[in-house]
């Protein structure tokens, strides 16, 4: 199933538009604004709470299997946004001094937010339901099987110069081991360089025809590696889980002794 990144097109708007808006700030005091101050109290308020839901929301619709409120598909989205735009206003918040606990903390959430980035690409190399089922492999050799008979439909009647690039095409390398999974990108990469070859040796007329040759070809090829990076996928989205958690948990713990020790210092003392 192809996944298209509206959420990390959503986080990145609303990263560029709070960007604007802390650069007016910025403007106005001619400083960055200070983290014990109203507006860059409310930057790490609005930040840790978004960083909270990323951390609890999703993992409760995940653990509430008979739950029907909403999607699981769309609970990841909404925990990749959040856990984008929260980590980024507590940034912020830090008026880039990044001393004692809170430069720990800082520390942490960036290596929180670089593992959730590399927790995703790795998520999205498991086939799964339009609700976020993980497809078996069954169910996916049933659909290559769907495919491959519709390509073969396909080139029945076409001419021998389609069928000769079919094989071609089929014929390109897709690897194994991790680069599966982790490299998968740079192996659609070169897929697309080998068409684009082919479609500068094509006339007009060829290449209107080739369209439907290359989105077969694509899907065909999406589907076996599926099957082939599964059992490698889920081995290492499971050892992503037992590192990624555990930082999480780390960062939250201090996250809070941070704010009680900031609550306790600059409100109770005064």
């Amino acid at each position: 199933m192809q996944r298209r990144s509206y959420e990390l097109w959503s986080a990145l708007g609303a990263m560029l538009l709070i960007t604007l808006l802390y650069l007016w700030v910025v403007a106005r005091l001619d400083m960055a604004p200070p983290a014990g101050e109203l507006f860059g109290h409310g930057l790490g308020i609005a930040g840790f709470l978004l960083m909270l839901m990323t951390e609890t929301l999703y993992s409760l619709r995940k653990r509430s299997l008979s739950a029907r409120w909403g999607r699981m598909s769309s609970w990841l989205r909404f925990h990749i946004f959040t856990g984008l735009v929260g980590p980024y206003l507590v940034l912020l918040h830090t008026s880039w001094k990044f001393n004692g606990l809170a430069g720990i903390v800082t520390a942490l959430m960036i290596t929180v937010v670089l593992s959730g980035i590399v927790g995703r690409y790795i998520y999205t190399a498991v086939p799964r339901t339009a609700d976020g089922t993980i497809m078996e492999a069954a169910e996916l050799e049933g659909q290559i099987a769907a495919a491959e008979a519709d390509l073969q439909r396909w080139l029945a009647g076409r001419p021998e110069a389609d069928q000769h690039l079919a094989q071609r095409m089929a014929a390109l390398p897709a690897t194994g081991g991790p680069l599966l999974v982790l490299g998968r990108t740079f192996l659609e990469w070169e897929y697309r360089l080998a068409w684009q070859r082919e479609r500068k040796r094509m006339g007009a007329m060829e290449k209107a025809q080739a369209r439907e040759l290359d989105r077969m070809l694509r899907q065909r090829r999406s589907l076996r590696r599926q099957v082939a990076s599964l059992a490698l996928a889920r081995r290492m989205l499971a050892t992503w889980h037992t590192v990624h958690i555990p930082i999480g948990m780390v960062l939250f713990t201090t996250a809070f002794v941070h704010i009680g020790a900031a609550i306790y210092y600059a409100t109770l003392l005064k």
